[in-house]
């Protein structure tokens, strides 16, 4: 799967990264769908943060790739009928870690395009998730873009993965809606 970017956090550089001896790292794997209709692509708007991010989530350690995209894209929009899952692109970001078993998370997330039934059916959101309340929704990718923009620019709401996602959805109106 091609690497479209390896992005550092403002608290991470390259040298601890590769500073074994004084930072503890921790690896994660996450698959995020693409679904997109027109113009329009499926996201998840988190209140907590006021921001767009694509559905998916981390990678259970016994299921491959694919699977742990259907079962978050499942979970966090209730879509059904997940089909013609094809590789777009992977993601690579090192940033802090807040777990006591690590100082630093390598995050790989492994980006889909996927196709899905037409209506979505019932959330299984994690308590975190309906704490920040996410919402899954069809939205222009370019209103989306705009406002996580505007978010980067002037929020204090901002979360860590803000950057990750308007990066990627840039990327996928390029390839995807306006390419």
């Amino acid at each position: 799967m091609r690497l479209l970017k390896t992005a550092f956090h403002p608290d991470v550089s390259p040298d601890d990264v590769t500073a074994a001896s004084e930072f503890t790292l921790v690896q994660r794997h996450a698959a995020r769908a693409i679904v997109v209709r027109n113009n329009d692509i499926l996201l998840l708007y988190t209140r907590r943060y006021d921001d767009y991010s694509l559905p998916g989530g981390g990678i259970d350690p016994d299921e491959d790739e694919v699977a742990g995209l259907v079962r978050e894209l499942n979970e966090e929009t209730g879509a059904q009928g997940v089909r013609n899952v094809q590789e777009f692109a992977r993601y690579e970001e090192f940033r802090p870690w807040y777990k006591a078993d690590a100082d630093i998370i390598h995050m790989i997330s492994h980006c889909y395009v996927c196709e899905i039934d037409e209506s979505l059916g019932e959330t299984a959101f994690e308590s975190y998730e309906v704490s920040n309340g996410m919402t899954p929704l069809w939205i222009n990718i370019h209103a989306a873009i705009t406002h996580n923009e505007a978010v980067i620019a002037g929020s204090d709401k901002k979360g860590l993965s803000i950057d990750r996602e308007t990066f990627l959805l840039k990327v996928i109106a390029d390839e995807l809606i306006d390419g």
